[in-house]
């Protein structure tokens, strides 16, 4: 195969060589003295191998600003070079070379751990491009293992404790496609129901991913007013607006480096799906009010509890939008179709709920247990968790009666009676909103009486505003019962 010749009196790329080392794995040699004379002018010092068998001998322990991989090597292929080297030493970021039509050849390169690609026959050019597209990029490391939670901290550890209650085959399949997902910078669209974990599969993402020590930062869409949304997301400039008395930074600028989570995607107003494709297609994007575009490097991961394709035929969703988000596409079963599940969630909800409201742990019988796996369950983990939060607050060993007329406990419950029954007639909004805003009620109440009702420690202990406390002593009927302040 013919390459074209370097231009040795091509500029340096912004970057700079520095005398960094870089590697260089190509097995025809003519390619592979052009491509090491060009990087020896801008600066660098590369380091050249002929096979991967050669460049795995030559790269143990050390350190390169980045290596230029051939896919197609004698024996060892490319990727399977990149495989072994991860363990081995610190690569840098990861150029793949494929042959040209080729398209398999660098998904299952990016699936691996590459960084950028180039498709023979390419230029000095094409070369200095692909440097600098890599070289503003966190460096990658290492993606953390089941031993050592991702992060090393509470949020790693405690991911990868809710991560492990996901037992049912559905879901280990979910996490097999996330493990390769995280590997490969590329968007993702997760769906399903609302309460599924979403949020929970977007953060393994993300922890797994080479990303996982930069921002991860979450925006709901259907939560922000469609007017506030765009500065939300992009930011504005000072006056952009009634009210825009200085530049504000958007999500996008936050995440930058590392990932942005857009929840409920689909809500998002044709306006705005115009200027995230944008973004997704450029990287870069103009505050409101702004006229300087704005370059981010950030991995979008996306949520929807719609069905994307209907809307797309529906004409509410961008068809481009959809193509450049369905990249990857995980689906989440819902929690009635992985029963085998619920026990251990309301073991680890108990658990950790009793511990934050400092509550004594209650025992959860076989038979409220069992009633636990036999509901339906249709607002999901989302509604499991905010139950359990109401049984550990109320102290109450049955189910509470906003949900259910009788306990689930064996003695008063008869036997075969439905005890979820007393949820007929009420919407699953209507009953979650009743639901937590009892479990609040009491919350603040506890605090109020272990602070004895002075309420500036009981906003300090809430965690909330003294304004806003206040406001929901009223807004409860909250009332001191003794005179004593």
């Amino acid at each position: 195969m013919k390459f074209p010749s370097f231009d040795p009196s091509a500029t340096v790329p912004a970057t700079g060589g520095g005398d960094r080392p870089v590697l260089v794995v190509e097995s025809d040699a003519d390619q592979r003295r052009r491509v090491t004379a060009q990087l020896a002018n801008w600066g660098y010092a590369p380091v050249a191998a002929g096979s991967g068998e050669e460049a795995i001998e030559l790269v143990a322990n050390a350190h390169f600003a980045f290596s230029l991989v051939a896919i197609r090597l004698p024996g060892m292929s490319g990727v399977d070079f990149l495989r072994r080297a991860q363990d081995l030493c610190d690569t840098g970021h990861v150029i793949m070379v494929a042959d040209n039509g080729h398209s398999s050849q660098i998904v299952e390169a990016i699936q691996t751990g590459a960084d950028d690609f180039m498709r023979r026959p390419y230029t000095a050019e094409d070369l200095e491009n692909a440097i600098k597209a890599v070289a503003g990029r966190p460096r990658p490391v290492p993606a953390p293992t089941a031993a050592a939670p991702a992060g090393g901290d509470e949020n790693g550890a405690r991911l990868e404790r809710e991560l492990g209650l996901l037992v049912s085959p559905p879901m280990r399949e979910v996490q097999s496609i996330v493990e390769q997902a995280a590997r490969a910078d590329v968007t993702v669209l997760i769906c399903g129901e609302t309460g599924v974990g979403k949020e929970l599969i977007a953060h393994s993402i993300h922890a797994h991913s080479p990303r996982r020590r930069a921002p991860f930062v979450k925006v709901n869409c259907a939560a922000v007013p469609r007017e506030l949304l765009e500065s939300e997301l992009f930011g504005h400039e000072r006056g952009a607006f009634t009210g825009a008395h200085q530049r504000k930074p958007g999500r996008f600028e936050t995440a930058d480096g590392g990932t942005i989570f857009l929840d409920e995607i689909g809500e998002l107003h044709p306006a705005l799906q115009a200027k995230l494709l944008h973004v997704l297609q450029d990287g870069e994007f103009s505050r409101v009010g702004g006229r300087n575009n704005i370059t981010v490097d950030v991995r979008v991961i996306c949520a929807t509890n719609r069905d994307l394709a209907r809307e797309v035929a529906a004409g509410r969703f961008r068809e481009d939008l959809f193509y450049r988000l369905n990249v990857i596409n995980i689906l989440i079963p819902p929690l009635r179709e992985r029963r085998e599940e619920i026990p251990g969630l309301v073991r680890y909800f108990v658990q950790r709920y009793a511990r934050l409201f400092n509550f004594p742990e209650p025992e959860i019988t076989a038979d409220a247990m069992q009633a636990f796996v036999q509901y339906a369950w249709p607002g999901n983990i989302r509604e499991l968790e905010n139950f359990i939060k109401r049984m550990i607050v109320l102290q109450d060993l049955g189910l509470p009666r906003t949900l259910v007329a009788t306990p689930i406990t064996a003695a008063a419950a008869p036997e075969n009676t439905d005890p979820f029954g007393a949820t007929k007639g009420l919407s699953l909004k209507e009953i979650s909103r009743r639901a937590v805003l009892e479990a609040e009620r009491q919350v603040i109440r506890r605090a109020l009486e272990q602070c004895r009702w002075n309420r500036v420690k009981t906003a300090k202990m809430l965690k909330i505003s003294y304004r806003a406390l206040l406001y929901k002593i009223k807004d409860m009927g909250l009332k001191q019962e003794s005179a004593a302040s």
